[in-house]
Formats: structure tokens, sequence, C-alpha cells
């Protein structure tokens, strides 16, 4: 009798552009197949699909809001027709919405905790059942959790609720093997951070980070597809904040 070998493939969400593009470039860099999760951008989608397969890679797009269970199921469902499962999670999709407590708007409050924790709390209710043994998961958070920054009280709410989604299903998953981690990415040079932000502000907080620089993007999907290795196996329940020196 012979046995299928385990699937070699990554479900990365909210991969259209900026890091969740990179981490699913990196990653079929390190020869998985990628289903490429999306909500608005078909066009980039498409794009990040393009270059996947251009390298000699496998990929496919998925459209649907994650903050909707049946988006996380498909996610599988096609993970399992195209490329007999998968072994590898990455829950990067989220939204940033900045602003002081006292006048959020309630609409922003829902759909930055939609996209961040309901999102990821089906993405890992999903691959608790789906995902297969010995399998990998990673979440995104962000370093300003544990700097508790004005103007981001919404936004590290839900990044905190991400954290401690993490740290359980860490221990619920460990009997099966499944590590799940956390990446907090730091001042990144991304589309997202130099939102709002005008030139000599940017040029301020890159002169003031420990490093005299911001991180890139292919720096965090370096992060995250250390802790999709097999030499990952005794890293779980971990947020590894990925900033260059931060405290």
């Amino acid at each position: 009798m012979t046995t299928s070998p385990p699937p070699n493939a990554a479900i990365v969400t909210g991969a259209s552009r900026s890091i969740g593009r990179a981490i699913a470039e990196r990653l079929a860099r390190d020869g998985r197949s990628v289903v490429v999760g999306f909500a608005h951008r078909a066009d980039e989608a498409a794009t990040t699909v393009q270059a996947i397969t251009d390298a000699g890679g496998r990929a496919v797009a998925v459209r649907g809001d994650i903050a909707d269970g049946d988006t996380a199921r498909r996610l599988f469902d096609v993970a399992d027709t195209e490329f007999g499962g998968a072994d590898v999670l990455v829950a990067n999709a989220g939204i940033s919405a900045l602003g002081p407590i006292a006048t959020f708007d309630d609409g922003a409050y829902d759909r930055v905790f939609d996209a961040s924790t309901r999102g990821t709390f089906h993405c890992l209710r999903t691959a608790a059942d789906r995902l297969v043994d010995d399998g990998r998961i990673v979440t995104l958070s962000s370093t300003a959790v544990s700097t508790a920054t004005p103007g981001m009280g919404v936004y590290l709410a839900a990044k905190s609720a991400v954290e401690t989604l993490t740290r359980v299903a860490a221990k619920e998953l460990a009997p099966r093997g499944i590590t799940v981690n956390a990446v907090a990415p730091g001042l990144v040079r991304s589309e997202m951070f130099a939102k709002g932000k005008t030139a000599d502000q940017l040029v301020a907080i890159e002169r003031a980070a420990p490093g005299g620089r911001l991180g890139e993007i292919d720096e965090i999907a370096d992060a995250v597809a250390l802790l999709t290795r097999a030499e990952s196996s005794w890293i779980s329940g971990q947020v590894i904040r990925v900033n260059g020196g931060v405290a």
C-alpha cells in the first residue's frame, strides 16, 4: 500500500500586495505552491500569481472576504483541489485605521476587527480541522502592541486579540505537531505605513529608528518563512517581534 506524500503548499491571506505578496513569493521560492487569498484587488492578486509562476512556481488566486467564514473554507478547498492540501497557513489579511479612541468611528472599528481578528479566527478555526499534521501557522501582529502607541488603540486592540488567539491555538494544536506563531513587524517601508505621512515625517521616523532605517517587507517575509520550516518545530506560541531592535 502506498501513501500520498504530504502537501507542500501554503495559504496566504491578504497576499495581493505589500507584505502579503512578499510572503507568498518568499514561500514559493522555498518550493511551496501558494493559494493567494485576496479581497478586492484582483489585478494585484493576478500579479502575485504571475510573479510566482514566472519564477517556475505554482500559485492560484482565490477571492473572498476573510471576515466571512466561508472564505477560509474555500481557501482550503482550493488548496485540496489544486495542490493536494496545505501544510502552511499565513493569516496576514488586515487593515489599519488610525485615530484617537475618543473620536474613533464605530464603522471603522468593525472593519478593523473584522479583517484582523475575525479573519484570523476564521483561519485558525478552519486550519484546526483542515491543516495537515505537523503543519505551520503564522499570524501577523504588530510591534506597536507592546508600545501602546497613541492613535492606534483600535488597531492594536485587534492585533492583541490576534496574539491571544495565536498563543491559545498553539497549545490546542500542539498534539498534532502543528506550530502556531505570530510575526509582529515594526516600522516597515510599505504602502500602509506611508499612508497619511509627509515625506519629512517619513524621513524623521527613519532617522529615529535604532538602526537608522525602516525595515523592508522582504525581511518580514523571511521571518515568516523561517517559522514555516521543519527546523522550527520547537517554536510555538511565540510572538516574534521583527523590528530592528525597537524596545
